[in-house]
């Protein structure tokens, strides 16, 4: 099964780089009726190519004819749609997405992501819901998420869960990375330390057994407990485990500041020595200290691919990033699940506070690199507290009367660690450059959210990422060209990570499918009032179903589980 699957994704690469003409006219209807017409459209269909004028006509849930404009006008359909002035891209798939909440217990429409074209969203940064075993349901402090995880226990954990979230009614399709960090509380808990030897064994198969059930490699998050734990040669093992399934390492690197080449040189070793590919998560330079060093790290890169090693990156399309507030502190102090017991102590506060205001070998404290100035708080739900609601850090010491890592701490505590920070650190010459290179995707590193039931602020690359790119970089400031825009958020990804059936406009590929008007899609979400929709988008099909009409919401929920190229054909049965 996997040769053939690696078979497959081989053939969808070579579609994707032929030169030959998309619009294909021999193929007959045979009188048979479509589900779904699309005339009149000006087709950007994400191999790269110049775009074309053309007609796609889709039966269930695939493209069943590309032709000339205006040949399928007349053909019988369900539905006609008429793009005249319009662009017809694929969906975009978001190599980043967060959306665990809205998959696993809200409504499942990812309002704010299917809204700015979003069709499949990729999890897996740093820790996934599954697989689960004594260790992560030790972990797991909430109850809800304790008795949800009890689904996932078994041999089979990671499929259970992918298949749990489709069975729940999705509007985007979704795939995962496997969770590093999940892979290391698998086999070792919370504890600090190298992995004994039996321990890394555990990981080992557990690794294997999530390759097997659709996973697309290992997604690390080395700034964050327990990923910051990891050592380099333990990551090896683990990317050697999954080499074999075709796995890829994606990494929130150890470090994006103050020593992010030496952590770039990490990535590639780690690839080069787990003899997998390497993608490195919303790659950026962190802190007007260190913008000077992205040339550097794109030599690296690009020297690394021309020796032959495969190691690619993606970005969100903004001068800032967000995680969450307690990343600032060093990870130390949260081995076992005992960070809010450590801020309580007096002792190891003190400590604490000290770390806070030095620069540490080896640990990325952002806070710091990009100054307190520059992090604004956000996801306060006590209310004595949601008067700071983004609010930046300095501004909330100020008004506490406090230092701004006593405040830090306090607020940590207070709201038991679960508040968010958006930091202000990159630099815009270095985004303009970064979304011209070949090897660079996108991702919104955010999970999906409502403006009827938003609370409290959040990144606007939450409902504004894609729409971002196109309206503003390549519609208004030229920075790249649609198609190139349109082929690294589709076809691009798909190859990255052998989905052989999505990313293109193209006869026998899943109708994942945009329709937008390229004069005015914009995003509308700005870090003072995020929570708004982008506009611009008329239509979205989501394996052939209408997700969005006139740019409104259907409800409709057909979205499906992606998988690696090591799944070996095992779902869940009905629950």
């Amino acid at each position: 099964m996997r040769k053939l699957a690696a078979v497959v994704a081989v053939l969808a690469a070579s579609s994707i780089a032929s030169c030959r003409s998309p619009v294909t006219t021999g193929v007959a209807t045979n009188g048979t009726p479509y589900d779904v017409v699309i005339t009149n459209g000006r087709i950007v269909d994400g191999s790269g190519n110049a775009w074309f004028w053309g007609d796609v006509g889709v039966r269930g849930d695939r493209i069943a004819r590309i032709a000339p404009r205006g040949a399928l006008a007349s053909a019988p359909a369900a539905k006609q749609i008429d793009a005249h002035g319009l662009t017809v891209t694929p969906g975009f798939i978001d190599i980043q997405a967060q959306s665990y909440d809205n998959f696993m217990t809200g409504d499942g429409r990812a309002l704010s992501m299917i809204t700015q074209g979003i069709t499949t969203a990729i999890l897996g940064e740093g820790d996934t819901p599954a697989p689960v075993n004594d260790k992560v349901l030790a972990a797991t402090t909430d109850t809800s998420a304790r008795r949800l995880a009890g689904r996932f226990t078994g041999p089979h954990g990671f499929s259970q869960w992918l298949d749990f979230m489709q069975r729940r009614g999705l509007s985007e399709n979704v795939g995962s990375f496997l969770g590093a960090g999940t892979v290391r509380v698998y086999g070792k808990g919370e504890a600090v330390g190298t992995p004994t030897a039996p321990e890394l064994d555990t990981m080992r198969a557990m690794v294997r057994r999530a390759m097997t059930d659709g996973a697309f490699g290992v997604g690390s998050a080395l700034i964050y407990p327990p990923g910051a734990y990891a050592t380099t040669g333990e990551l090896i093992e683990i990317a050697r485990a999954m080499s074999p399934y075709g796995g890829v390492y994606i990494t929130h690197m150890r470090n994006e500041g103050n020593e992010l080449l030496e952590a770039v040189d990490e990535a590639i070793r780690i690839g080069h020595d787990g003899a997998v590919p390497v993608e490195i998560y919303h790659l950026k330079a962190a802190g007007p200290a260190n913008w000077a060093k992205m040339a550097r790290v794109v030599a690296k890169i690009d020297s690394a691919r021309t020796a032959g090693q495969d190691v690619q990156a993606d970005m969100y399309i903004y001068v800032a990033g967000a995680n969450g507030f307690a990343s600032c502190i060093l990870p130390k102090y949260a081995a076992d699940g005992k960070l809010l017991q450590n801020l309580r102590n007096p002792a190891t506060r003190t400590l604490v506070k000290a770390d806070l205001h030095r620069e540490i070998p080896g640990f990325d404290n952002l806070c710091l690199v990009g100054t307190p100035a520059n992090v604004m708080v956000t996801g306060f739900s006590r209310p004595e507290l949601r008067q700071y609601e983004g609010k930046r850090l300095t501004e909330i010491a100020q008004a506490m009367g406090k230092d701004w890592a006593d405040a830090l701490i306090d607020l940590n505590v207070a709201e038991e660690a679960r508040l968010g920070e958006i930091l202000f650190l990159m630099s815009e010459d270095n985004v303009r450059a970064q979304l011209k290179l070949p090897w660079m995707k996108w991702g919104t590193d955010a999970g999906a959210d409502d403006p009827a039931t938003a609370k409290g602020m959040v990144h606007p690359r939450t409902y504004g990422n894609y729409t971002r790119l196109l309206g503003r970089y390549v519609r208004d400031e030229h920075v790249i060209t649609l198609e190139d825009a349109v082929r690294k958020a589709t076809s691009a990804v798909a190859t990255r990570l052998s989905i052989a059936d999505r990313g293109l406009i193209k006869e026998g590929m899943k109708a994942d499918i945009l329709v937008f008007d390229p004069a005015t899609i914009a995003d509308n979400a700005t870090f003072e009032k995020p929570h708004q929709l982008s506009t611009g988008i008329s239509t979205v099909l989501v394996n052939g179903v209408e997700v969005i009409h006139d740019g409104a919401h259907t409800g409709a929920k057909p979205g499906q589980v992606v998988r690696g190229p090591g799944w070996n054909g095992w779902t869940a049965p009905h629950q």
